[in-house]
């Protein structure tokens, strides 16, 4: 860190103080305010210079300057030199540096044509007030990635059908450089949000401290002011890559100042560049937002040197943490309870967990090949996912003797359903007798006789009736006939063959066809 100048007026004073009026040097401090430190550097070095009071009239600031401090420009001028103020806003991006210490090397480099430190911050402050609103914020080097989604959209039409559909547009603006990445995806859901992010971060090659969204539905699943509540699959993310979600305050767009100029500058660079083509696939308009894109992060700046690529190079790259080995993948996060047939559910199907979870509250990571069972925030079990109806089960989850499970059973389900009417009793049997484990088919044969509870058991024994004559083994089926009273109407043993006259004069038997 560079030394603090002192005046040449006050460095004559202390020499004076010490050689002339012989005071101590913490005298010297109380009347100079030059701390004890610097004082004391200041002696040594006039010792050493062979220095005495009164000074030699040959021994002009210029000289004495040269000789305290040799590396510092000398030449005499009547006016101050103006410090390269957007050069001294680039620095302050960086981790640590301060306008104190830009000072000090600016007095070091100018010390008898430097402002005093108070004039020097006056001076920049109403230099920065007149820069654009987006660059009055400090933001330091890598420190902060602001997301959006732009107001606008952009159509497009389908090859097949001409229909047309709206691609929404992806925004991420680097805070210190203003180095922008965008893409078109086809909503705002979730999946899409989070691949934007995995996608910005590949971009810009590395990890920002923090990622500043709007409270979008997405990923703050509850907006507050102080509080607010990250969704857990878009902080799964955050954890996955080492940085942390900070979401703007609601309804306080200089939280997010940055993401709100970087979504104009796309929509008037980018998007209204493009309002006269039509495309016809989401990688179509992406490729020449992409081209867009590279124009865009290397215009010059209209009131800074350089532009939006080389700022990004040489302050926010350097400061990125770097890249995990692997991207992170898309999970959907569900809370589920387990059920008396030890499986969960996600999308229609169900996966098996251990028994001796039976009733207990899991966290389900579904990803695209894999679904995860957690409970404590360890992982339990696993099975590959499957996207289509149906159960798995592992062997290893079935129960051998516990409790909670075997509190049920096939002949407790059977002594129920005997109670209830035989047909119930049949159609319970059946069920038991498809399922390849019996306690497969409890979650179904509970459904079932948990219908006791809205319906006399007459009547459910009725539609078991009928759902047995027309081998009918799903629940919705007893559901459908029941609540369309299908198993009021009267039913007779008859068969239909005796309800019709065997023999009639328009009827012609087998000896007509002879």
């Amino acid at each position: 860190m560079a030394t603090k100048r002192i005046t040449m007026r006050k460095i004559r004073e202390v020499l004076r103080l010490h050689f002339a009026a012989q005071l101590s040097v913490r005298k010297i401090s109380a009347s100079t305010k030059i701390s004890v430190g610097g004082i004391q550097k200041l002696l040594t070095k006039a010792r050493a210079l062979s220095l005495s009071w009164p000074l030699p009239d040959e021994l002009d600031d210029s000289v004495l300057a040269s000789q305290f401090y040799p590396r510092a420009d000398t030449r005499p001028s009547q006016r101050f030199e103006v410090p390269d103020w957007p050069a001294i806003r680039k620095e302050l991006t960086g981790k640590g540096v301060t306008k104190n210490l830009l000072w000090e090397e600016y007095t070091q480099q100018y010390p008898n044509r430097c402002y005093s430190y108070s004039q020097f911050c006056d001076r920049y402050m109403t230099w920065l007030k007149k820069q654009k609103r987006s660059m009055r914020q400090v933001h330091k080097a890598g420190e902060k990635l602001f997301v959006d989604y732009a107001g606008q959209t952009m159509p497009i039409v389908c090859n097949a059908t001409g229909e047309v559909k709206f691609a929404q547009i992806f925004v991420a603006v680097m805070g210190a450089s203003n180095y922008t990445f965008c893409e078109a995806t086809w909503s705002q859901s979730l999946p899409d949000w989070i691949g934007s992010h995995v996608r910005a971060f590949e971009f810009i090659g590395g990890i920002p401290d923090m990622v500043i969204p709007d409270n979008l539905r997405s990923g703050v699943s509850k907006a507050c002011r102080y509080d607010p509540d990250v969704n857990p699959s878009y902080q799964q993310l955050a954890a996955h890559y080492g940085t942390v979600i900070v979401p703007a305050r609601p309804r306080k767009p200089q939280d997010k100042a940055k993401a709100e100029v970087g979504v104009q500058i796309i929509e008037r660079w980018i998007l209204a560049k493009l309002r006269h083509q039509t495309f016809f696939s989401l990688a179509e308009l992406n490729h020449c937002i992409k081209a867009l894109l590279l124009e865009v992060n290397n215009k010059p700046f209209k009131q800074l040197s350089g532009t939006r690529q080389s700022w990004f190079e040489s302050i926010d790259k350097p400061a990125l943490a770097p890249m995990p080995k692997l991207a992170y993948q898309f999970t959907d996060i569900k809370h589920v309870k387990v059920n008396i047939d030890y499986h969960v559910q996600y999308d229609n199907h169900l996966y098996s967990v251990p028994h001796h979870l039976v009733g207990e509250k899991l966290e389900l990571h579904a990803k695209d090949n894999l679904i995860e069972a957690y409970f404590k925030h360890k992982r339990i079990t696993s099975h590959p996912r499957k996207y289509h109806p149906g159960m798995t089960t592992t062997s290893e989850h079935m129960p051998v003797k516990h409790e909670k499970h075997h509190k049920w059973s096939p002949g407790r389900l059977m002594n129920w359903a005997k109670d209830i009417g035989d047909d119930v009793l049949l159609w319970v049997k059946a069920q038991l007798a498809q399922k390849q484990h019996e306690e497969q088919a409890y979650r179904v044969c509970l459904g079932l006789l948990n219908l006791s509870r809205s319906y006399p058991a007459d009547r459910l024994n009725n539609a078991c009736a009928i759902a047995n004559q027309y081998s009918l083994y799903r629940l919705k089926h007893i559901k459908d006939i029941l609540s369309s009273n299908q198993d009021k109407l009267p039913r007779t043993q008859e068969e239909p063959s005796t309800l019709l006259p065997q023999s009639h004069e328009n009827i012609r038997g087998p000896k007509s066809f002879h």
